[in-house]
């Protein structure tokens, strides 16, 4: 028997989200019914609604959900009816990055989350009237009252978590942390640099305090992005609206560069820039996406001694191990995540949408 939910759907690229009901397949043996309680909105949702990426529309987005299961496929052993999750990316589990924990390049990464639209044998979780609407984005689709995900998207949480202050934690935060633990791995004494003061870049901000690194220098072109970012943990910050970059982290780090660097913006003359700082040894992480065929120019002789550029997807992380970890942190208020957010009522989308465009918000978290 099909579940009936409100769900926000994008009609056609540009054209925003509109509550409509919908319905919810049942639930396969790998799958699991999960009451929404709360769904961070990230910058990906929003570039999918705008038809940037292939993703079939008209379809439910949504991808940093939170809420409480309510039914179970007959081989789900992760969580019960009534457990409190938090809800992810989905992996096939059975690939060679997924077998040695990395899921989050799993071989069918793009269809089972961000292209596909449906379940890996093509057929639909969500239907209106019969028609299938793009769905199990992230295995998810969380910008609805019910959402129909996979096992491997969830995450059990305590049964008193704050659903609605950790939602975000299924992307955005653990895509910060991750950049800054699971690849960077600041030795005692690094200079981090983070470009861009948005949910990412402050999310590896905060991070980054967490480690040995004894200089954290946030870049970004607003001024009250940038002293947020200097309450979070950074130790410098960089205007880039009057001050060049590179000559600042030369002065900042005694003309030694950034021993890593993560690139939050997806800008490519941010991206190069922020590339053209690094240390011998060093790493840059790029983490914001531009458009599909976007390319940053690399001087060959100046990577030999040593640096590094990386591409990085959800943190490079193993849900099960990180996001626990981020909750705990976040309850003990080392990880201060609500300075990021504001929350909204799931009628109150649009206006989520509008205040995460024009910089008002820098994390909304719908309430549903």
């Amino acid at each position: 028997m099909t579940t009936t939910t409100s769900a926000a759907v994008v009609e056609s690229a540009g054209a925003g989200f509109h509550l409509s009901e919908v319905e919810l397949a049942d639930p396969r043996p790998d799958e699991v019914l999960v009451r929404m309680v709360a769904a961070g909105i990230c910058h990906t949702d929003l570039g999918v609604a705008a038809g940037g990426l292939p993703f079939p529309l008209p379809g439910v987005l949504g991808h940093e959900g939170a809420g409480v299961v309510e039914a179970v496929g007959s081989a789900v052993t992760r969580v019960s009816p009534g457990d409190h999750v938090l809800l992810s990316f989905t992996s096939c589990g059975r690939c060679a990055n997924c077998r040695d924990g990395h899921p989050a390049y799993c071989a069918a990464w793009l269809p089972l989350n961000l292209l596909g639209g449906a379940r890996a044998d093509g057929s639909p979780t969500v239907t209106r009237d019969g028609a299938a609407l793009g769905g199990h984005f992230f295995g998810q689709s969380s910008f609805a009252r019910h959402a129909l995900a996979d096992e491997r998207s969830l995450v059990k949480l305590p049964a008193d978590a704050p659903l609605d202050l950790l939602a975000p934690l299924g992307c955005g935060v653990q895509t910060g942390a991750g950049a800054v633990w699971n690849v960077l791995q600041p030795r005692p004494g690094a200079s981090l640099v983070v470009t861009g003061a948005g949910a990412v870049g402050l999310s590896a901000v905060m991070a980054a305090r967490l480690t040995p690194a004894t200089r954290i220098i946030a870049v970004d072109r607003v001024p009250a992005r940038l002293e947020l970012a200097r309450e979070l943990g950074a130790t410098h910050t960089v205007d880039t609206t009057t001050a060049d970059l590179a000559e600042a982290i030369g002065e900042i780090t005694g003309g030694q560069g950034a021993d890593g660097v993560v690139e939050t913006t997806g800008n490519v003359g941010v991206a190069g820039a922020a590339v053209g700082v690094l240390a011998a040894r060093g790493t840059a992480v790029l983490v914001g996406a531009p458009p599909f065929g976007s390319s940053i120019p690399v001087d060959v002789n100046f990577m030999l001694p040593g640096r590094k550029v990386v591409g990085l997807t959800l943190g490079d992380s193993e849900t099960e191990s990180l996001i626990p970890v981020l909750a705990e942190l976040v309850a003990a208020g080392r990880l201060p995540i609500d300075r990021l957010i504001r929350h909204y009522k799931f009628e109150e989308i649009e206006s989520a949408v509008g205040d995460i465009v024009s910089g008002a918000t820098i994390k909304p978290v719908l309430r549903f």
